[in-house]
């Protein structure tokens, strides 16, 4: 979690970083980074353990794939429409009650719908989770702009986005165990246990958030006087750079429609293997749900190390636009060979694998786009409106692919519509002026 090599100390300025500046940032890190991967490994796990869930409760309440895509995919209509207010009030009042807030919410009605019966039910708690979670990760991207300049952010959002890899790492395996070993227990079906216990984290870690959280940095007591001094002068000498729109102007904007568009691309590229992965796994010819669990953790384990290595590249050459298009398509090219590969398994994990680490390593790096033109009040709303828009792809893809799968009776051609985004997106990165966002 060390600092980019060799980064300036401000833009434009001359000379490398000194000692007490490298340490400061450090110091800073080894506080927040934990806390906020730690948020995002149990947000994510309850947004996407529903792909694990599949795997039972479509039997048990006789869904169909399409029924279930709809299901998944309706969490981000809920988390539409609540994202841009829900970011302008954690910048009012503080990450700390805001964050903790979301967290507490969403692991309650994560937990409730291990008591879904029907599709109907299905939908409107899937849609309630949207609205409890709406606000989380855009509040967090707008929360590192607070106390990270542009060249320290890229490294700091690729490890708190390394949390979604963390969270397929471990939940894969976790699930995997939960349906195998609890189906039964209490009479209870495994993916009902599985809503239940991996809601509870989520609880817990709202907790420690509202415990330990600092909202910005004149806050931040564990800081000695001198090292906030350098932090906020930092920050201050960024945003005099900037411009602190008015929210109606900033989401006329272009730019961010810009980005919303490459942000909607990637994403439908991610939850079409989030949501699907295990299903995927399953058609190869794997059929025990603890084995397709411990598989489904290798190509997010690597999706770790692409992030870090192609993010530090990024942050010490102060490029972005290649180093997010190429892992574009490169995750295209893992989602087509996942569907020529799809009766082996050996093979199919191979494209699955370089597929997650494409799509995986877009999304921190897509994030200094944006935060290198907005500030303030206008930062909160825009950062929220690209994440909201973006995420509309989440209630898209996978509705798509079970769509696409249900007419087809196969995953081919549902793999070719994501790849086709990854490469949109990847293209439209490249298409944004390099003097605008290479900082």
């Amino acid at each position: 979690m060390a600092s980019p090599a060799n980064p300036l100390h401000h833009p434009g300025a001359g000379a490398p970083p000194s000692t007490f500046e490298e340490a400061t940032y450090r110091k800073v890190a080894w506080r927040l980074t934990p806390l906020l991967m730690l948020c995002y490994v149990v947000a994510y796990l309850d947004r996407v353990n529903v792909g694990f869930a599949k795997l039972q409760m479509t039997t048990d309440l006789n869904l169909s794939d399409a029924v279930y895509g709809f299901g998944a995919g309706i969490f981000f209509v809920g988390y539409f429409l609540f994202e841009i207010p829900s970011n302008v009030i954690m910048h009012k009042v503080g990450a700390r009650v805001w964050i903790a807030r979301i967290m507490v919410s969403w692991g309650v009605i994560s937990m409730l719908t291990m008591f879904v019966t029907t599709p109907t039910l299905f939908y409107v708690m899937r849609f309630l989770l949207g609205l409890a979670e709406a606000g989380f990760f855009p509040g967090i991207i707008l929360y590192l702009t607070y106390w990270y300049p542009a060249h320290r952010r890229g490294r700091m959002t690729t490890w708190f986005m390394t949390a979604i890899a963390l969270s397929g790492v471990i939940g894969g395996p976790v699930s995997g165990y939960i349906l195998k070993t609890f189906n039964g227990a209490n009479g209870w079906h495994g993916w009902q246990w599985l809503f239940l216990l991996e809601g509870i984290p989520s609880i817990v870690v709202g907790i420690l958030v509202f415990v330990l959280l600092d909202d910005r940095i004149a806050k931040a007591s564990w800081l000695t006087p001198e090292e906030r001094q350098l932090l906020e002068s930092n920050i201050a000498t960024e945003d005099a750079a900037k411009h602190d729109l008015p929210i109606r102007t900033v989401l006329a904007s272009p730019r961010v429609w810009l980005m919303s568009l490459i942000y909607f691309s990637f994403v439908m590229g991610l939850y079409g293997v989030s949501f699907w992965l295990p299903t995927i796994i399953k058609a190869t010819g794997v059929t025990d749900a603890f084995m397709i669990g411990l598989l489904s953790a290798i190509p997010f384990a690597a999706a770790v190390v692409g992030m870090v290595l192609v993010s530090r590249s990024a942050d010490r050459k102060r490029e972005r636009r290649w180093h997010i298009a190429l892992p574009a398509v490169a995750g295209a090219v893992g989602l087509v060979l996942s569907v020529v590969w799809a009766h082996n398994t050996l093979l199919a994990m191979v494209s699955l694998t370089l597929a997650t680490m494409g799509i995986l390593t877009t999304l921190p790096l897509f994030w200094s786009l944006p935060t290198a033109f907005l500030a303030g009040t206008g930062a909160a709303a825009g950062i929220a409106m690209i994440n909201s828009i973006g995420n509309l792809a989440g209630f898209l893809s996978p509705y798509a692919v079970g769509w696409l799968k249900q007419a087809t009776a196969a995953n081919d051609s549902g793999m070719y519509m994501l790849a086709a985004f990854m490469v949109l997106g990847g293209l439209l990165a490249l298409s944004v002026p390099a003097k605008l966002v290479n900082k």
